[in-house]
């Protein structure tokens, strides 16, 4: 899958260098890459693959876009961090402390990667020179990245525009915000249309990380469970989800693993646990020339331990960035440590190894005790090919795991007309993990137990389980952002006092704005949540 992309790459430099916007795009180019290049069934693989390469993106526009960042240093799980001065990537201490503007590099960034992939997903799909059964499963995987990408957007920006076509230059004035109702209807509808006609079997070996039935089923289930959110807690979508989520569980492809710790150990990839991920290699040399392209994760070195001793058995020095919070750390109950050893650590722990960081590295005005390690910068990292070994680490980033479905599943039943007491089996089984490896069946307090010595509701319960669970992994903002649960009291005063309501996406970039000659807004109206 890495060679072919490499060789689309190569062939269509030429004409992608060039392209005026992000998800504009002018008729010679469009008409060249439509015309006269997909002519088979290879070449348009090759076209697919193109499509799924914008996922890689941890760095475009100049600038950082990692989006397990955006989703955690938006939080209250963890803040901007860098060095001491902080002042260090600017636009990530906008983002953090709700400051970023249509001008943030960061936001161009998130910007420019959804609407290449977009545009690259829109070639596949609307290419009709080739007509197989093959070719139509290329155009579902393609219609599922499509879906992802503006679910990705939504999740970001906020309604955006719904791009089903390559867009000419006579369109731009045209082009505006989709409600959120134009814009689900349209996800779910790609996702529902491409289904069937997805391979039913997950892809392994060197085709991992392709999407199959499954893949598609979460991606939807998780949708129902955002749209059935903002649309007023509407059951019916959310019984629309646990349909899609209960097709995951009952396919019998997916399992947890037995011990938390290993799904994000050095070499972990594509696991029995692994629904979605995106996929990292260091085979390919990069060097600080074309960061674009990178075939790396860039955030092991972003967000690694700044200031760690020289030698610690398993970790290098980081940046320092996406520090974690006193607020996450103390969201872990005291039969939960072994889950959130498995997602931070501290000084005190680091010096238990025998290894001290030095305090003054650390950004003081981000730094509260804590450093993540799901993302831990392994000193076994390698640049086997030569290369820039900064630009060559690759873990891959888990999008959806069996636990998330488990847990989207239980959500769905409680909220939607589904039982309680089957919701609770789901949430038990990620608790028991949870515990450590082996067999905890009465070895960990079950759902039930917790919500009656916590005090939590059932949903409560699902919540609590979301965020210990998925700790640095990305997904605590939008979830604090579809469940309506962004508060001021999350915060510390300075973030709290920048906090508006009507700025919780991040505004779309100026120059887009300028492109369509102001069809765009830089922010979501109230209405277009309709």
């Amino acid at each position: 899958m890495k060679t072919v992309k490499l060789i689309y790459i190569a062939i269509l430099v030429v004409f992608i260098s060039s392209c005026k916007d992000e998800f504009i795009e002018t008729e010679p180019q469009a008409t060249i890459l439509e015309d006269n290049y997909y002519q088979s069934e290879e070449q348009i693989f090759r076209g697919l693959i193109a499509a799924y390469d914008p996922l890689q993106w941890t760095f475009a526009d100049g600038a950082w876009s990692s989006s397990v960042m955006l989703g955690e240093i938006r939080s209250d799980n963890a803040n901007a961090g860098g060095d001491p001065s902080d002042g260090d990537q600017p636009g990530w201490q906008a983002i953090d402390d709700f400051l970023s503007t249509s001008l943030t590099l960061e936001s161009q960034a998130f910007w420019k990667k959804g609407w290449w992939g977009v545009y690259r997903a829109n070639l596949i799909i609307n290419n009709d020179n080739v007509s197989s059964a093959t070719v139509d499963e290329y155009k579902a995987e393609a219609k599922f990245l499509r879906a992802f990408y503006h679910f990705d957007m939504f999740r970001t920006f906020g309604p955006v525009p719904i791009i089903d076509h390559v867009i000419l230059e006579n369109e731009y004035s045209q082009i505006e915000r989709a409600n959120l109702t134009e814009l689900f209807e349209f996800i779910t509808t790609d996702l529902e249309e491409a289904i069937p006609l997805l391979q039913e079997a997950k892809y392994t070996g060197s085709e991992a990380g392709r999407v199959s039935r499954t893949t598609a089923q979460a991606l939807l289930g998780k949708v129902y469970l955002y749209w059935a959110d903002l649309a007023n807690d509407d059951p019916a979508l959310f019984d629309q989800a646990a349909t899609n989520l209960n097709a995951v569980i009952t396919s019998g492809q997916y399992q947890l693993l037995d011990d938390y710790h290993e799904i994000f150990a050095f070499g972990a990839k594509n696991t029995e646990e692994s629904v979605f991920e995106i996929q990292f290699t260091n085979a390919v040399p990069a060097d600080w020339g074309g960061t674009v392209f990178i075939d790396g994760n860039m955030i092991t070195q972003l967000t690694g331990i700044r200031g760690l001793c020289d030698d610690h058995p398993e970790y290098d020095a980081g940046w320092g960035f996406m520090l974690p919070t006193e607020s996450l750390n103390d969201h872990f109950l005291a039969d939960d440590q072994y889950r959130r050893s498995g997602s931070i650590t501290s000084p005190v722990e680091l010096a238990d190894e025998g290894c001290n960081v030095d305090l003054g590295e650390q950004n003081m005005a981000d730094y509260e005790g804590y450093f993540q390690i799901k993302y831990a910068n392994y000193n076994d990292y390698t640049a086997p090919n030569g290369g820039d070994i900064v630009l060559q680490k690759d873990p891959n980033q888990p999008v959806i795991r069996y636990a998330d479905v488990l847990l989207m599943y239980a959500e769905a039943l409680e909220r939607g007309s589904g039982s309680s007491g089957e919701a609770m089996q789901y949430v038990d089984m990620v608790r028991e993990r949870a515990a450590g490896p082996g067999d905890n069946s009465g070895n960990f307090r079950t759902t039930q137990q917790l919500m009656a010595d916590e005090g939590f509701t059932l949903l409560d319960a699902i919540w609590y389980e979301r965020r210990a669970e998925f700790a640095i992994e990305g997904d605590r903002w939008f979830d604090l952002v579809r469940s309506g649960r962004v508060d001021n009291s999350l915060f510390g005063p300075q973030k709290a006092a920048n906090l508006d309501q009507s700025k919780i996406y991040l505004p779309i970039p100026q120059r887009d704005i300028d492109n369509t000659g102001g069809s765009l807004t830089e922010y979501p109206s109230p209405e277009l949540f309709n």
